[in-house]
């Protein structure tokens, strides 16, 4: 007679006994740190009260008069100009979750906190998303158009996205000229005498493999060889500068070249106001058996761009775009 085995195969012991194991600990997905929002550096001072929108004024300077005064006559007054203004309109923003009793007492892993955490990185990046196009519509732009600098700041004109090709990467030519550029027009800088700069890794990698006079790499292989080894761009032309992947890029360059939309700032690009500060909510329990549980994240309010001058996006393509 053969031998039975007590085993995991199918009709034996183990196949009621034998259960998939569980890591009850739930991992997140990679996140990229939220960053455009800590751009608005310029709020209502003293808000007159409670409103739909914000309006920001601007004095405009008194006329020149260069001209010499008579010794016998009474010079005429000259006026102070109107000002000028810009408005800030303050939107309700948010998302919400309705968690079922069941599940919370179910669920393998802490499902509320779980959710507010969840909610508290949705509410973040949803921000951000929101601000980031408002820059991107700022009026100053550089770009690289088949390895020429354009520029609206310059008699070359500011050329076309669409012109933006592969081989047009990010050189220290433009993040020279954006410095320039800003000093030239007396743009407050973000950090002592430094701009600041946003840039998308991809980039980044282009600026740091630049050889030759002129370039990042040099000086640093000889007196900042700490930033080689980090593979940090930091200090560099009068601008800190910070990678992020956050940078919106999308495949609208010649023969569908990948664009990046990099910036460089100034105190004051961008102003918010607010009308209540985005926060996590957990709401009132009001069905019959309190069986569901809302969350969800809730603010109110809104961004424009402040100064213009204090903003140029950097529209270049990258030798390792996907």
């Amino acid at each position: 007679m053969s031998n039975v085995y007590t085993s995991t195969d199918s009709g034996s012991l183990g196949t009621s006994l034998l259960q998939t194991a569980l890591d009850k600990h739930v991992n997140y997905l990679l996140r990229a740190q939220p960053m455009f929002r800590q751009l608005a550096d310029k709020r209502p001072v003293d808000q007159s009260f409670p409103g739909t929108s914000v309006v920001f004024q601007f004095w405009n300077e008194i006329p020149d008069v260069t001209a010499e005064l008579s010794e016998t006559v009474d010079p005429d007054s000259v006026g102070v100009p109107s000002t000028t203004s810009v408005t800030v309109t303050l939107k309700e923003y948010g998302a919400t979750i309705l968690a079922t009793r069941k599940l919370q007492l179910m669920a393998i892993t802490d499902v509320d906190t779980g959710i507010a955490d969840l909610l508290a990185w949705h509410m973040r990046d949803q921000i951000d998303k929101l601000v980031e196009p408002i820059l991107r519509a700022g009026t100053h732009v550089i770009r690289r158009n088949n390895a020429v600098l354009k520029s609206d700041m310059l008699a070359t004109g500011a050329g076309t996205t669409g012109a933006v090709k592969s081989t047009d990467i990010l050189t220290s030519s433009v993040g020279r000229l954006a410095v320039a550029k800003f000093r030239g027009n007396k743009v407050v800088p973000r950090q002592g005498e430094l701009y600041a700069a946003f840039v998308h890794p991809d980039c980044a990698h282009d600026l740091k493999a630049e050889t030759g006079d002129g370039s990042w790499r040099v000086p640093h292989e000889f007196s900042g060889s700490e930033s080689i080894w980090n593979s940090n761009v930091g200090v560099y032309e009068g601008a800190y500068y910070i990678e992020s992947p956050r940078i919106y890029n999308t495949t609208d360059g010649d023969t569908s070249a990948r664009v990046y939309r990099n910036y460089f700032l100034g105190k004051e690009a961008l102003a918010e106001a607010i009308g209540e500060e985005v926060s996590i909510k957990q709401g009132p329990i009001t069905d019959k058996l309190g069986r569901f549980t809302p969350w969800g994240w809730y603010g109110l309010l809104g961004w424009s761009l402040f100064r213009q001058d204090s903003l140029i996006r950097a529209e270049v393509s990258s030798s390792i775009a996907a």
